[in-house]
């Protein structure tokens, strides 16, 4: 590894192997082991009180807001029901797989009702499994009241047992049916409480493969900037080609101008945004990102007080999230107040984030998760916990964690909870900071009616039109509307589309933008929509919606991600600030009917 003081031409220093970090697992409201009381924890309302099973608090999904069979809005005071299941079902279900033929002349209403068929046979991403979870009934709990694992590890093997136990008998399939229903589901008078899944099972915790804990971590905790001091150098190899020497050269030349910004006394932020649109290399990505969020103060004598106070208040904030009208160990989860419909939704939505990903498999890293979007949706009230906001997390979490690793590949071979819990507080902490810094610029996107959506969907449809003419007018030939495919991409910015990898280079634009994600992030979609106009024009409604559901991007770079965004900068450069891009075009009237 090459000294960065030395330049890329200094010798090897010599060094000792680096060795594992002990973890200790020492006192801490995430890691101490939970009390054992006699007395048994519920999450439900005692009995007597008059509000058994009334859930408090609402979190809605995606599968509330897209209502498209019956849009309206003159319900947009009140939350709707959610649909029941099974045959009761039947008004939701269409049995028209293609759009309806369309009247001569005059304007047609949106294929709606098709599309809706279109979603239950082919997308279940926002659908929850069919799975049931065990209630948290009888569960001992860690230190906040919530299911711990070995608890949830005896009521599956509990469930076994008694599944046994039933097929042994005689019973009618439709009495079976009842009697697990009454046993696994517990109902409540909220219609969107989440559906409970089976108890998660984690993989098991190994050493760690080669993803060594920086020996210098706590000084990296104090401040980010002494983690500048550790960057070693690629070295160019002997047999590498003219370009490939330098492309290397070229890199570390960028890293010290990154550097040389952020080891200044006071960081101008303009210098950062402008070095930092071409991409940031990881070795500075998580400093940068916190001061281009404005997480971290430029002024570098501020940085500690700062750290400490914020994530400080962070813990302070999940101590009485969870804690909040505890009075004792027994009484702990049935007083804990927690909002039951908001925490059941991230519960399911936390184990099905990046699924692909060996690091959001564990234990730690889910229940890390968990906290920073359960204190966020009861900070913001107005919006509450939307499906989606779980995806935008991650990519903070990835990149903060990576500062303290010595192996810039984390995603696999890596259990988190090995690690101090002094990390884990501190990356948390920051991704909770900036997930609240990134969602203050977009929150219109998730709030009642969502309206900062719908008006990014409508600018989509009118800069598409201008763009590319041809694909607009088969789109609406065929039936397909704008918000059938890109509610995705503006709810979830692309995450759902591109790899958390691409995804976190994105950001790195995004955060350069004075406002990437809510401005910049329309000319990365139209360009992204009309990537694929050659095929698209080819195809029939049901072809686009199943093409646009699984887009080929499983292969793509960073390469195929900084052509987007090139591409997406004409486009800005364009219209942006211009109604130019809007005249000459049909006119059609805003979707005022969405129920929500």
């Amino acid at each position: 590894m090459w000294s960065s003081s030395g330049g890329s031409s200094s010798k090897k220093p010599a060094q000792s192997p680096q060795e594992m970090i002990q973890v200790e697992r020492s006192d801490s409201p995430f890691w101490r082991p939970p009390p054992r009381d006699t007395a048994k924890r519920s999450v439900t309302t005692p009995v007597g009180s008059g509000r058994e099973n009334l859930v408090i608090g609402a979190a809605y999904s995606h599968a509330d807001i897209l209502k498209l069979d019956s849009l309206s809005l003159s319900r947009t005071n009140s939350r709707p029901d959610t649909p029941p299941s099974g045959a009761s079902n039947s008004k939701y279900r269409f049995n028209d797989a293609s759009p309806p033929p369309r009247a001569s002349g005059g304007t047609t209403s949106p294929p709606y009702k098709n599309y809706i068929n279109f979603l239950s046979n082919t997308n279940d991403d926002w659908k929850a499994d069919e799975d049931e979870m065990m209630g948290y009934d009888d569960d001992d709990g860690d230190d906040f009241g919530l299911p711990s694992i070995s608890s949830m590890k005896r009521r599956t093997r509990r469930r076994e047992s008694q599944r046994k136990g039933q097929d042994s008998t005689t019973l009618a399939p439709a009495a079976m049916a009842s009697t697990l229903n009454t046993q696994e589901r517990r109902y409540s008078n909220s219609a969107d409480i989440a559906i409970e899944r089976p108890a998660p099972s984690y993989p098991m915790p190994k050493k760690s493969e080669g993803k060594i804990l920086r020996p210098q971590y706590k000084d990296i905790l104090k401040d980010p900037a002494n983690a500048l001091h550790l960057i070693s150098y690629p070295p160019i190899p002997s047999n590498a080609s003219s370009k490939e020497a330098e492309a290397i050269s070229s890199r570390i030349t960028r890293i010290n101008k990154f550097k040389k910004l952020l080891q200044a006394s006071t960081i101008p932020l303009p210098d950062l945004r402008g070095l930092a649109w071409s991409g940031v290399p990881e070795e500075v990505r998580a400093m940068t990102w916190q001061l281009l969020l404005s997480y971290l103060p430029t002024n570098s004598e501020r940085r500690v007080a700062t750290l400490e106070r914020k994530r400080k208040e962070y813990l302070d904030g999940v101590r009485q999230a969870f804690e909040r009208g505890s009075t004792s160990g027994a009484t702990a989860g049935r007083a804990r107040g927690l909002d039951e419909a908001i925490w059941h939704q991230i519960s399911i939505d936390v184990p099905r984030t990046n699924p692909h990903i060996e690091l959001y498999s564990y234990e730690a890293t889910q229940r890390s998760l968990e906290r920073i979007l359960y204190l966020w949706a009861v900070r913001h009230p107005a919006s509450g916990y939307v499906q989606g906001i779980n995806d935008l997390v991650t990519p903070f979490w990835q990149v903060f964690l990576g500062l303290y690793i010595s192996d810039s590949n984390i995603e696999s071979g890596m259990d988190p909870g090995q690690l101090p819990k002094t990390v884990l507080d501190a990356v948390e902490a920051d991704s909770f900071w900036c997930l609240t810094k990134l969602l203050d610029g977009i929150q219109d996107h998730y709030i009642v009616a969502q309206p900062g959506i719908q008006r990014q969907v409508a600018a989509l449809r009118d800069l598409t039109a201008r763009i590319d003419s041809k694909l607009s007018r088969h789109l609406e030939k065929e039936g397909v509307e704008f918000i059938q495919f890109s509610f995705r991409w503006m709810n979830c910015l692309l995450m759902r589309e591109v790899s958390v990898r691409n995804v976190i280079r994105m950001w790195d634009t995004y955060l350069a933008e004075e406002q990437g994600f809510s401005e910049f992030h329309l000319y990365v979609c139209a360009a992204f929509l009309v990537k694929w106009s050659s095929k698209l024009v080819n195809m029939d409604f049901q072809e686009v919606m199943m093409f646009l559901q699984r887009l080929p991007t499983k292969e793509w770079t960073e390469k195929d991600i900084e052509l987007l965004l090139s591409e997406a900068f004409i486009w800005q450069s364009l219209f942006k600030g211009s109604s130019a891009h809007l005249k000459g075009q049909p006119s059609r009237p805003a979707v005022t009917d969405l129920q929500l």
